[in-house]
C-alpha cells in the first residue's frame, strides 16, 4: 500500500487486503469517489491531483492550474478545483474535466502523472478567465519554469481554431517573470494601463559601500523611481522591520525615489502618488 499520507483506490486496497472495510471506514475518508485519505492530513491541491489522477485510472492529462502547480508555480490557493484534461463529462466536485486536442510534446510525466508541459499549461491559462488573473497565473508559470514567450506562440500557431487566442496574444505581451505575487502583477498592469512606459522588474541595487544587494518590485532606471508592492511579509519580524529601515536608507542615500503601495490603498490614490513622484523626477 502506498503512504498513508496519500490518496489511494479503496477498492483496490480492500482486494488486496491492505485494509479491512471497517477500517477504512475508520481511519479514511473518501475525498473522490473510490480515493481515500488519512483523516488525519489535510488535502492539499497536490493531494487532489493525484486523487483524481487515480480516479480517472490513469488516464486524464492534468491540465491548467493544477498543471501548473505542479510545474511550481506559487500562489495557487489548495481549494483550486483539479483540471484535466479527459472526455469524462460527470467529474466529481472540485474537477473540473474539458475535451481537448493534444498534439505531440504538449505533455509531460511527473511520476505518475501525466501533464501538460509549460507551454500548453501557458496556452491553457492565457486564454481563459479574466485578462488580469491570465497575466498573473502566466507570470507565476514563467518564473517557476523559465518559459520563452515564443515557444507558447508557436504551440498556438498550431491550434488556431481554438476559443481565447486573442485574449492569449493579449496576455503574452504582458507577462513579466519578474512578479512575485500576483499583487505586484496587479501593480504592473494597472500602472501600464494608466499610460506609463512598461517598467522593469525585480531592478538589482547596490548599496553605495558595495555590500548589500537590493531588488526593487518594479520601476524606471533612467529616472530612478521605484514603486513596490508591501505585503504583509514586510511586518513579520524585527530583523526583517529593521532591514526594511535600512534599505530604504540605502535607497534613498542613492537617489531612487521609492513608492510604496499597501492593499489597503485605493487605486486612485496609487496613481495620484506615482503621477506626482514621475512628475518630480521628469518636470
Amino acid at each position: 500500500m502506498a503512504s498513508a499520507d496519500e490518496p489511494f483506490i479503496g477498492s483496490e486496497a480492500l482486494a488486496l487486503g491492505w485494509l479491512s472495510r471497517y477500517e477504512l471506514r475508520r481511519y479514511y475518508r473518501a475525498i473522490m469517489p473510490n480515493i481515500y485519505l488519512y483523516n488525519r492530513v489535510d488535502a492539499s491541491l497536490r493531494h487532489r491531483i493525484t486523487a483524481a489522477h487515480l480516479w480517472s485510472r490513469g488516464e486524464a492529462i492534468v491540465s491548467g492550474l493544477s498543471a501548473s502547480a505542479i510545474h511550481g508555480s506559487k500562489w495557487i490557493d489548495d481549494d483550486e478545483p483539479v483540471e484535466l484534461i479527459w472526455p469524462n463529462a460527470r467529474p466529481p466536485k472540485g474537477v473540473i474535466t474539458r475535451d481537448e486536442l493534444l498534439l505531440d510534446n504538449e505533455v509531460r510525466r511527473f511520476g505518475d502523472l501525466v501533464v501538460t508541459t509549460p507551454e500548453r499549461t501557458a496556452f491553457d491559462l492565457g486564454r481563459r478567465g479574466r485578462l488580469d488573473d491570465a497575466v498573473a497565473r502566466l507570470d507565476a508559470l514563467a518564473r517557476a519554469t523559465q518559459l520563452k514567450i515564443c515557444d507558447v506562440e508557436e504551440l498556438a500557431a498550431r491550434h488556431r481554431h481554438t476559443r481565447g487566442l486573442r485574449q492569449l496574444e493579449k496576455a503574452l505581451d504582458l507577462v513579466d517573470a519578474g512578479a512575485e505575487s500576483p499583487r505586484e502583477t496587479w501593480l504592473r498592469l494597472m500602472l501600464i494601463r494608466d499610460g506609463y512606459r512598461r517598467p522593469r522588474t525585480q531592478i538589482p541595487v547596490w548599496s553605495l559601500d558595495g555590500r548589500r544587494r537590493y531588488y526593487l518590485d518594479m520601476g524606471w532606471e533612467d529616472i530612478m523611481l521605484a514603486v513596490e508592492y508591501d505585503g504583509d511579509h514586510h511586518r513579520t519580524t524585527r530583523e526583517l522591520f529593521a532591514y526594511e529601515i535600512e534599505r530604504a536608507e540605502d535607497l534613498r542615500e542613492l537617489g531612487w525615489l521609492v513608492v510604496r503601495v499597501a492593499a489597503r490603498n485605493h487605486p486612485a490614490e496609487v496613481l495620484r502618488r506615482v503621477r506626482r513622484a514621475w512628475d518630480s523626477r521628469t518636470s
